[in-house]
């Protein structure tokens, strides 16, 4: 696992959309140009400031998603693209209606309107196989650690499926449901921890004081289902992105040595 630290969340996201872009560069122009390069995507506050540096690459011409297939983490069971709080008006809204050439048969979103979820999920998962896996998973996670709504005691193998929201997850995200957790739906689809962990490389992004103790379950900790984001642990591709205010809850030594192993990354 490789954890860059960055002194803010401005960096931590310059720094990730950077890592990003040059992946899908690397791709376009090596041996596997002839299939898309793969993303995964997630929605939430964190990832707002990678989405807002590609989108500026895109439209200034340094950066081509032509040649992007996205599928996102997730989705609100009952609620319909129009809503302000899908996922799918989120990611429109926040990344893909700013990008100049994101081919919209290339977005995979899971429908939270579908009658047969579990089919909605099994669909998903076949066609993420259909491009022979995902390249890059970029995601969040929460102050409980989930990643994805893959809430904590899931498990580490889940794959795509619904999934029942917890009270302190609907009283999080009540703020955006005018701070009334009753509004938040109580489950979603959502890919799983091994959805995610099968993806070559994981980048998941770490900040604010509140994400401490996620951080270090995610790094420090044992393996565990009660903390998902723990599963990164035995994923040879993983890197977290996170800033110094999400660093309180690491021990000295775990963070003396990263902040020196990965000083070249620092921005």
């Amino acid at each position: 696992m490789r954890v860059v630290i960055q002194e803010n969340y401005e960096n931590m996201c310059k720094w990730a959309a950077d890592y990003i872009a040059a992946k899908i560069k690397s791709h376009n122009n090596g041996s596997e140009k002839d299939r898309p390069f793969v993303l995964g995507l997630p929605t939430g506050s964190s990832p707002i400031g990678v989405y807002k540096e590609l989108a500026r690459q895109n439209q200034e011409g340094e950066l081509s998603f032509a040649n992007v297939v996205t599928f996102n983490m997730d989705e609100y069971i009952g609620l319909p693209h129009e809503h302000d709080q899908s996922y799918w008006y989120f990611m429109h809204d926040n990344f893909f209606d700013h990008l100049v050439d994101m081919k919209p048969e290339s977005i995979n979103i899971l429908n939270g309107m579908t009658d047969d979820p579990e089919e909605e999920c099994r669909k998903y998962e076949a066609k993420i196989a259909s491009y022979g896996g995902i390249d890059l998973f970029m995601g969040g996670i929460g102050v409980d650690g989930h990643i994805a709504f893959n809430e904590p005691f899931t498990s580490l193998a889940s794959r795509t499926g619904v999934r029942d929201l917890t009270t302190d997850t609907r009283i999080v995200n009540g703020r955006f449901f005018d701070n009334d957790p009753e509004k938040v739906p109580a489950q979603a689809l959502s890919v799983g921890v091994g959805t995610v962990t099968d993806s070559k490389e994981v980048l998941i992004l770490i900040n604010g004081h509140n994400k401490a103790r996620a951080l270090a379950a995610t790094v420090e900790g044992p393996v565990s289902h009660k903390w998902t984001c723990s599963a990164l642990q035995l994923h040879n591709g993983a890197i977290i992105a996170c800033d110094e205010a999400a660093c309180g809850e690491l021990t000295v030594d775990t963070y003396k040595y990263f902040l020196d192993i990965e000083k070249k990354e620092r921005i």
